[in-house]
């Protein structure tokens, strides 16, 4: 293929030399005359291993030229990587300076070129970027529509620092972002010769991996960090115990509790954190993550009464009660926290849930609810009863017993769906889901 690359940065000349190795045509484009005199020479305009050598091939090969001319770049290639830098602004937002300035210039370069171009966005930006400054910014200097003057995606880049030649050959996966099929053919093809599953996805979400891969590591990090520091305190070697929960490859490393749905509960994990981070403020050394965490969850259960109470009806059914479906366990129930904000409010508020009778609640289950909630008695209806009541529907829990309710929501009816329940499709009235 011919391809450009827009900035020969660490992700640029990486890129641009490994396509070159696996014999495409590469142009990259760069501002730096520092910068390009290094690559002409076959030589790393970054210091890590690997890459002069790289370099060195690129440049011997032909098949990597650089220039600081766009036109030359778009007349010369089909499709184009943006991969210039999105550095933080000082309010914590992304700096879109030079890749808005490069969208321009292609868009200049695109409006005199014959024939259709596939831009890619390859740069770091906040969901919503591509589609909503990019995009208009391209449309505008190229005088024609994406998806008919030129292709548009967004292809995320994984390439950590130090092992970015090994992470270009067997990445994790192939992240195209575009709604256009023949776009994303063309791109995966760029990289043929690397390793990865291909996942073909909307742009925004395609902007919104690399944060939530970066987010996840930078919580591992400190989830890591925050053990360590409890465990040194308390006399125990924290790498041997992180050793051994790295083995538990079904819970722990797996995407087990990674699906976005409703807040955390039960007899375990509000108890477990509560309890560790209380042995860490009694060695003098507070762990801030975990702490937050409980904060963050309580936040979650009153952020999703804000938005049911916002719905506009008074009249609330409730389906699941319990820590989770098919269990009859109430202890630190999110759905029981949910259930006291909303009576609290004075919401007219009915459960259903096939597992939790109040008549046959015994020991902890009953004192929890005599303690927390003595409003369930009477709250505790039938199926009937609570879909009768309810203009507003609320999913707690996938379960087989709540599928027949979701066909006979009727259109006066809203769903507001924590779990993932259904669909805006599945039901007659309006549709809201949790985080989707």
């Amino acid at each position: 293929m011919k391809v450009s690359i827009f900035g020969l940065g660490y992700v640029g000349a990486v890129t641009a030399g490994c396509l070159a190795r696996n014999g495409h045509t590469v142009v990259g484009v760069d501002p730096d005359t520092r910068k390009l005199e290094f690559i002409r020479a076959g030589k790393a305009p970054i210091l890590e291993d690997g890459v002069e050598d790289l370099m060195r091939e690129a440049a011997d090969s032909g098949l990597l030229t650089v220039t600081d001319n766009c036109a030359d770049a778009i007349n010369q290639t089909d499709l184009s990587l943006v991969c210039v830098g999105t550095p933080s602004a000082p309010d914590g937002s992304l700096g879109l300076t030079y890749v808005t300035k490069v969208c321009e210039e292609i868009g200049q370069a695109l409006a005199k070129k014959d024939g259709k171009h596939t831009v890619v966005i390859r740069s770091t930006v906040a969901p919503g970027t591509t589609l909503n400054i990019l995009k208009p910014i391209l449309e505008e200097h190229a005088g024609g529509k994406a998806g008919e003057k030129f292709g548009l995606a967004m292809n995320p880049e994984f390439l950590r620092e130090s092992t970015s030649i090994k992470d270009f050959y067997d990445p994790p996966y192939t992240v195209v972002g575009t709604d256009d099929e023949d776009v994303f053919k063309h791109v995966c093809e760029l990289y043929s010769e690397s390793g990865g599953k291909e996942i073909q996805c909307s742009i925004p979400a395609a902007e919104s991996i690399k944060y939530a891969c970066n987010l996840f590591h930078a919580t591992k990090i400190t989830f890591a960090n925050e053990i360590g520091t409890v465990c040194k305190a308390a006399g125990v070697d924290s790498r041997e115990v992180q050793a051994i929960v790295c083995q538990d490859t079904k819970l722990n490393i797996s995407d087990k509790y990674m699906r976005p749905g409703f807040a955390f509960g039960g007899s375990c994990l509000p108890k477990d954190l509560r309890a560790f981070s209380f042995v860490g403020r009694s060695n003098n050394t507070p762990v801030t993550m975990f702490d937050s965490m409980l904060q963050s969850n309580r936040e979650q259960i009153e952020r999703a009464a804000d938005r049911i109470m916002a719905m506009g009806s008074r009249e609330i059914a409730m389906m699941g009660v319990s820590f989770k479906e098919g269990t009859d366990d109430l202890r630190e129930s999110p759905l029981i926290s949910l259930a006291e904000i909303l009576l609290g409010k004075g919401y007219d508020l009915v459960i259903y849930d096939p597992n939790v009778e109040y008549a046959s609640l015994f020991g902890s289950n009953k004192r929890y609810i005599e303690e927390h909630l003595p409003h369930l008695k009477r709250a505790l209806v039938s199926s009937e009863v609570a879909l009768k009541h309810g203009q507003t529907v609320v999913f707690g829990h996938v379960h087989e017993v709540y599928k027949p309710m979701v066909s006979a929501i009727r259109e006066d009816q809203a769903v507001f769906d924590l779990v993932g329940m259904c669909g805006p499709d599945d039901v007659a009235g309006t549709y809201e889901g949790l985080y989707w």
